[in-house]
């Protein structure tokens, strides 16, 4: 940067001696008319890095000059200051203790950090006659290099048109805006793509071939921009879901099942998941094929699923949508309800009969081996004596063929109770 170092003899005065040497720059009057300007050297500048604001055209016969951080021109803004006669440096309150100014009113910050970007405003003062003197305001923007900036991805390799990826671009940067490229071109707004509140992540909704990439972000601030290189997604085809079986409607503890998942590859692993869990090896449960294939030599009522499989690559896996069972079983022994009652003459008589199955059984009555009627429920009123002895429940499964029966002895009596006795068939 040249030989820009300030006197051996120059003195350095805090801030606090400042109005010992206010007589030297309280000269705050016209404009000066000289030609200064102020340069970046280098003009864009890296955190961490140094930076000269070198002054050019500086007038002649000055008396001294200020540094200011910001526009506003007061004690709390003052950096630093030199004074021509004595070679006097003079530090302020925004003195960091990385900032150098020289004989040339050339500023030098060292390590710079994002704090210090913005701008800066050089007082200069020119000596007068008498009393009066020349002073200008000249204000240089500091503008921080952006970093180049990378692009980290939630999954570089997404299943074809299943998976969300997650696009983000580092490093967060401050006072910066984000902005995203797609194939060379502006990134376009569909319901494909989502972006952040500061469009710095990007959401990608089931990536296609078509939006694959190569994707690129780009950080930019008001003095520079900075493009990240290209990033393209590694699509991975999509692996299919079906599970194939031999009967979906089983009946309990006779079937045998046997589910497959598609399809067969030597390139695929196969795992089963039976609600949500990963299917133990029991006797019950034979897999076959490299596991592609199971078998249920039996299955019951609790066992209806739902049976997933999980076919896996060495990028990862997907399972199948869940199948689950209609197990078909029953009836079950009926149950009737009321089971002890005793009737006199001139109630009403109401039984209910009922058994588990799948499908619902049909229901039957019958009194003393005549039948009564059909339906689940049997309701005489008034009933007479005549009414009394073996009333039957009979069920029946047409999906299983399975039939069963309850029988209830039922006895109407006059003013005395009679007894109450059920038995099972």
């Amino acid at each position: 940067m040249g030989p820009l170092s300030a006197p051996p003899c120059t003195q350095h005065i805090k801030w606090k001696g400042l109005l010992l040497t206010a007589s030297l720059l309280n000269f705050w009057n016209s404009p000066t008319t000289a030609q200064v300007t102020i340069e970046a050297r280098p003009p864009k500048v890296s955190e961490g890095k140094d930076v000269l604001l070198l002054v050019h055209n500086l007038p002649q016969n000055l008396t001294g000059y200020i540094w200011y951080k910001g526009q506003i021109r007061d004690l709390y803004h003052y950096i630093t200051s030199y004074v021509v006669d004595g070679q006097i440096i003079i530090y302020g309150p925004a003195y960091s203790g990385r900032e150098t100014v020289y004989s040339n009113a050339s500023l030098l910050i060292q390590n710079v950090t994002r704090e210090d970007a913005g701008s800066y405003t050089l007082h200069i003062i020119k000596r007068g006659d008498g009393t009066r003197g020349i002073t200008g305001n000249f204000t240089f923007t500091l503008y921080l290099e952006t970093p180049k900036p990378s692009i980290s991805s939630s999954n570089l390799n997404p299943r074809e048109a299943m998976e969300t990826v997650i696009l983000t671009c580092d490093p967060e940067t401050p006072d910066a805006s984000y902005q995203w490229w797609m194939n060379g071109q502006s990134l376009p707004m569909t319901h494909r793509f989502q972006l952040s509140e500061t469009n710095r992540t990007l959401f990608l909704y089931g990536v296609t071939k078509y939006t694959a990439g190569p994707y690129e972000c780009e950080i930019r601030n008001s003095g520079s921009a900075s493009r990240s290189d290209p990033v393209t997604l590694n699509l991975l085809p999509k692996l299919p879901k079906p599970i194939t079986i031999n009967n979906l409607n089983p009946r309990e503890n006779k079937d045998v099942l046997a589910f497959t998942c598609e399809p067969k590859s030597e390139n695929y692993t196969y795992i089963w998941w039976l609600n949500g869990q990963s299917l133990p090896v029991s006797p019950g449960v034979k897999r076959h094929i490299e596991n592609r294939i199971l078998i249920l030599p039996s299955v019951t009522r609790n066992e209806t699923g739902p049976y997933e499989c999980e076919v896996r690559d060495r990028y990862g896996g997907i399972r199948s949508d869940p199948v689950t069972l209609n197990v078909l079983y029953g009836p079950d022994l009926p149950r009737i309800h009321p089971s002890y009652t005793n009737y006199r003459s001139g109630e009403n008589l109401y039984l209910s009969c009922f058994a588990d199955s799948n499908p619902p059984a049909q229901y039957s009555w019958t009194i003393n081996g005549k039948f009564q009627q059909s339906g689940q429920n049997l309701f005489i009123p008034q009933i007479t004596t005549k009414h009394s002895g073996l009333y039957v429940c009979s069920v029946r499964n047409s999906a299983t063929g399975e039939e069963s029966s309850t029988s209830l002895t039922v006895k109407v009596s006059g003013p005395c109770h009679g007894d109450l006795t059920e038995s099972h068939s």
